[in-house]
Order: C-alpha cells, then structure tokens, then sequence
C-alpha cells in the first residue's frame, strides 16, 4: 500500500479534497437552550408547542424535535404517521398510548418514560389525567407532517379537549 487509505469496513470519505474545507464552526454541533425555542409555530387553544431542531432553525433534513405540552383530557382520533417513525418522552405527566387494529392495546407511560411509535401502526394518544398537563419531548424521523386518520372507532373518545401538536393537526 502507497499511503493510500482503505476502509474496509464501509465508512468512505463523504468530502471532496479539491473543495474549500467545510466551515465546522457555522455547519457542526448546534446547542438550542431550553428557552430559545422556537414558539413562532401555529398554536392551538389547549396546548403549547415549540420546535428545537428542524429544517428552518438548524437544516436538519431528517428529524424534527421539540416541547408539546397538552392539556388534561386531550386525545388525539384513530390514525397512524406513514412511514415516520415517532419517540415520545414524557416530561411531566402521564400519557395513555392505544394502539392496534381496534385500539385493542393500551399503555401508560410517566415522567422518565420513552414511547416509540413505529410506522404504519394504528393509534391513539391520550392525556390521561384529568388535571395534569402532559408535558412531553417529541422527535420524529423527518420533517414532513404525515398524519392518515383511519376510520376505527376510539375506544376512548375525543370529544373534551382535541390533541394537536406539530403533527396532529386541528381538524378542519
């Protein structure tokens, strides 16, 4: 070997050497602090929401994240996300997970917790306290809002306070 480089494991040079270096300092690591999110997103009566990391604020072009916080008794109706694949991490609170067919499987998760929704599967979000509000981290694998509401009657209905974040959108 010539003091050429191999990687037999996989892990190629992602630059070119015959371009300028990359600007590490403006294009690397980014730290948000807790109260400089971005709050400048649609709000809805019942919630707050703020984006940490998405296209607009840092240029990531595969995840989004940031704060939902949503009031006692909210639920979301039957859907699924496509192909995003959702984390929720429960802050404060306590959030109630269905899921299934006919929402035949439920699960509660508190502070500490980590929910993850794979894609395709049908679902329902609850905030299960009746006088909490259900704080919460949400990170999902891309930046598109992808939401199919699926027509199975909610074991548990929406009818008291609707569960809308960055990608539960007010019904129209």
């Amino acid at each position: 070997m010539s003091g050429e480089h191999h990687h037999p494991h996989g892990h190629g040079h992602d630059h070119d050497h015959d371009h300028a270096p990359v600007d590490w300092k403006e294009h690397g690591v980014k730290v948000i602090p807790g109260d400089q999110l971005d709050v400048n997103t649609a709000q809805t009566p019942g919630m707050n929401r703020a984006a940490a990391i998405n296209l607009a604020r840092v240029g990531a072009q595969k995840i989004w994240a940031g704060t939902v916080h949503i009031y006692a008794n909210a639920k979301t109706g039957a859907h699924h996300h496509g192909a995003l694949e959702s984390v929720i991490y429960v802050l404060k609170g306590k959030a109630r997970m269905r899921w299934g067919n006919n929402l035949e499987f439920v699960a509660e998760a508190g502070p500490g917790d980590f929910i993850f929704v794979p894609p395709y599967v049908p679902h329902q979000e609850i905030n299960a306290s009746s006088d909490e509000t259900l704080e919460c981290v949400l990170v999902r694998s891309d930046n598109e809002a992808v939401v199919v509401n699926l027509d199975i009657e909610p074991v548990e209905k929406p009818e008291e306070v609707l569960w809308v974040d960055p990608i539960h959108k007010k019904p129209a």
